[in-house]
């Protein structure tokens, strides 16, 4: 594969912290209350912007945030909610945060969890009647190879084509959107589905078992590990070391000799697989066949997750929580306030804005950097 030059628009791109040692003692401290400060600052700005919206609407925003709360966190029902609706979001946010290591930005989770949905449905089929573990791992597996294979499309057209990765992800996106809609509503529809089109159900012998008696199903725990591992993949091994330099400075990396075009690839192969295992997670603990509720935005709300997160796997799993709480609050606020469900879609956009905004900030204020001794 001949790669194609892949700096020309990453010059000026900021550095990943990869090898700059610090200055003086306290200037790793500085910098990771600088990692905590930026975008709790962004989000209680976008809580402000968010007030002025609510009072155009002639609402309150103390109404509005003590049913947040209470939705979200409020009682163990809430929690449990919370936490389910954080379970997939875990995995969609690896899709952002993995390429992202490279200085890639893949906006294309969505397309890769209704595929990883379908193709889970798809691959249960055959083994109903059977022990369910075998069931469950032939799902993640075709659900990971899914989701895996329409990511590492961008991958490679960014690493052998040198298109855009963004685009790409994003049009591939609609491109899944539209086969997965084409094949539920069409040869692999279950004709018993009316009002609904679905593929067969898995039935419940092969559904995810839930956590010790909770509403919880499997995918948190797995969503947890997941970013357990891929933490340690990128901060304690070789290859997280060499997507690191990567992500830092393209053109040395290619003069370092390291295989950058492979590196991309498989980047986005793994990012691709989490997000398809969310998708079959979905289909094995929660719809029981692919259907249009697997288009839900997880895709879209892993992009926010890993913002927030600064891309580190281990911050992560707070952010999914709050994003999952935010969600599972919608439904209390809309029988309470008689706000339409739209209305914490609207919270979130301005989270997202005011964090891509405060992504500007970073490396701008005095204190934050190293200190000459």
């Amino acid at each position: 594969m001949t790669a194609v030059p892949l700096d020309a628009d990453r010059t000026d791109r900021p550095a990943l912290p990869v090898s700059q040692p610090p200055a003086d003692r306290t200037y790793p401290l500085r910098r990771a209350l600088e990692a905590v400060l930026v975008p709790l600052a962004a989000l209680l700005l976008a809580a402000l912007g968010f007030c002025v919206f609510l009072l155009w609407l002639g609402k309150s925003p103390e109404t509005f945030f003590s049913l947040l709360w209470r939705g979200a966190f409020g009682s163990w029902f809430s929690l449990q909610n919370t936490l389910v609706k954080a379970s997939p979001l875990l995995l969609t946010a690896l899709c952002v945060a993995l390429p992202a290591q490279l200085g890639l930005v893949v906006i294309g989770g969505e397309g890769a969890v209704v595929l990883g949905g379908l193709a889970a449905a798809v691959a249960a089929l055959p083994f109903v009647g059977l022990p369910a573990p075998i069931a469950w791992i032939a799902m993640a597996v075709a659900g990971m190879a899914a989701g895996g294979l329409w990511i590492g499309l961008t991958g490679w057209f960014r690493a052998a084509r040198g298109l855009n990765e963004t685009i790409v992800s994003l049009l591939l996106s609609y491109v899944a959107i539209a086969l997965f809609n084409q094949l539920v509503e069409g040869p692999l529809r279950d004709p018993a589905s009316l009002n609904k089109p679905s593929t067969y159900p898995i039935g419940e012998a092969l559904a995810l078992p839930t956590l010790f008696g909770s509403d919880l199903h499997p995918g948190l725990v797995v969503g947890v590990l997941a970013c357990l591992a891929f933490w340690f993949l990128i901060y304690r091994t070789s290859f997280g070391f060499a997507a690191r330099v990567t992500g830092g400075n393209i053109r040395a990396a290619e003069v370092q000799g390291l295989p950058v075009a492979r590196l991309i690839i498989l980047a986005c192969v793994m990012g691709g697989a989490c997000a398809g295992l969310a998708g079959s997670i979905q289909v094995a603990a929660v719809e029981g066949s692919a259907n249009a509720s697997l288009i839900a935005g997880y895709g879209y709300a892993g992009i926010l997750i890993a913002f927030l997160a600064r891309h580190n796997p281990l911050a992560i799993p707070p952010m999914a929580v709050l994003l999952g709480g935010i969600s599972a609050g919608g439904g209390l606020i809309q029988r309470r306030m008689g706000l339409p469900d739209a209305t914490v879609v609207v919270l979130q956009g301005l989270i997202f804005v005011a964090i891509l905004t405060g992504e500007t900030l970073y490396g701008r204020f005095a204190w934050f950097g190293p200190r000459a001794k």
